[in-house]
């Protein structure tokens, strides 16, 4: 009676083992992230002609699969105020072109309070790369903000006498870097483009 009851655990110890064995053992996977597929980078000229873009004494190259448009999320257009949209990709670049009336330090200290110093809590860093190109007068800097900010790029470009662009690149989505990180590079190239590409209107006030 011992022995077959020996030889029933022995049994059921197996069956037990080989159960086990061929269980599948769930191992937690990766986060993974929907594939955003980018277009080709192409560029347009922009032009001063259109409505709405007068008051803008600049002109430079942007993507042609960018939407120019002259008005807010609102309708409401002001001198100077525009932007390049997306809407596959649910981004915009908010541009602002201004006049430099002898307020150029007042205008640097604007942009940093209004596009870098209010993203700084929730950025993990931010760099910063110096635009200097005397040739066209060209001189700014770009800011790359690390982390989940409503923005990731932003710059200011100035001839330091007589003209200031400033510009961030938005989306309208919930921030998370990781899975947004193909597609701000993606844009940070089109934002270099406009800024390697951009020249001043020297009209007279």
């Amino acid at each position: 009676m011992t022995r077959m009851k020996g030889n029933n655990i022995a049994v059921i110890i197996f069956l037990v083992a080989a159960s086990c064995g061929c269980r599948d053992i769930t191992v937690p996977k990766p986060r993974g992230y929907f594939r955003i597929d980018l277009p080709e980078h192409d560029y347009v000229a922009f032009d001063n002609s259109l409505p709405g873009a007068g008051s803008i004494n600049a002109s430079f190259e942007f993507p042609v699969y960018g939407e120019l448009s002259f008005e807010d999320d609102e309708g409401k257009a002001e001198a100077g105020w525009f932007n390049i949209r997306f809407p596959s990709y649910r981004a915009q670049i908010h541009l602002t072109y201004m006049d430099i009336r002898n307020d150029l330090e007042e205008l640097m200290e604007q942009t940093y309070r209004l596009n870098v110093k209010n993203h700084i809590i929730k950025a993990d860093a931010i760099n910063e790369q110096l635009i200097i190109d005397p040739e066209r007068k060209v001189y700014g800097i770009l800011y790359d903000l690390r982390g989940n900010t409503a923005t990731a790029v932003q710059f200011f470009a100035t001839d330091s006498v007589r003209h200031y662009l400033r510009g961030s690149l938005y989306f309208s989505s919930a921030p998370n870097s990781d899975s947004l990180a193909p597609v701000i590079r993606f844009f940070r190239e089109d934002i270099i483009h406009l800024i390697e590409t951009l020249e001043w209107n020297d009209k007279q006030f």
